[in-house]
């Protein structure tokens, strides 16, 4: 696309920033172009956050149930799956599904509970606990 075709369709970045994305200029030359952003792309990444939410919701669900621990709850927020959080906190998958238990998730010792709480960057009380209800991050549509 041209260099004057490059999308400013306001949406996920409302707050002055720019995407770069490749334009050609007037000389045919391939440069850097500054984008708001572009409305099939915005669509997209709504519904792609709606499903991080549901997901979020769910996992939320499921602890207040007692059916899974506070640690599922903050994996779904940070987009984490088992294998992930295991390469991150240094443990064997087996673990995390483990920890992933109400029971063995309250009988954690303080430093398996730092370790997660370090790959999520917050405080083991934090770790410990869940909110009343899940809060979507603000995103501009």
């Amino acid at each position: 696309m041209k260099i004057d075709e490059v999308p400013q369709d306001p949406g996920m970045m409302n707050d002055h920033r720019r995407e770069i994305c490749y334009a050609v200029d007037d000389q045919g030359n391939y440069v850097l172009a500054g984008s708001a952003g572009w409305n099939p792309k915005n669509i997209a990444n709504g519904q792609a956050w709606e499903l991080i939410d549901e997901a979020a919701v769910d996992a939320l669900r499921k602890v207040r149930a007692g059916q899974a621990s506070p640690l599922a709850y903050h994996m779904a927020c940070h987009q984490m799956g088992i294998s992930l959080l295991a390469k991150y906190a240094g443990v064997g998958r087996l673990k995390v599904w483990l920890h992933l238990k109400t029971g063995p998730f309250s009988r954690l010792a303080p430093a398996w509970l730092q370790r997660y709480a370090d790959v999520f960057d917050i405080s083991v009380q934090e770790l410990k606990t869940v909110p009343e209800i899940h809060t979507p991050v603000t995103r501009n549509q």
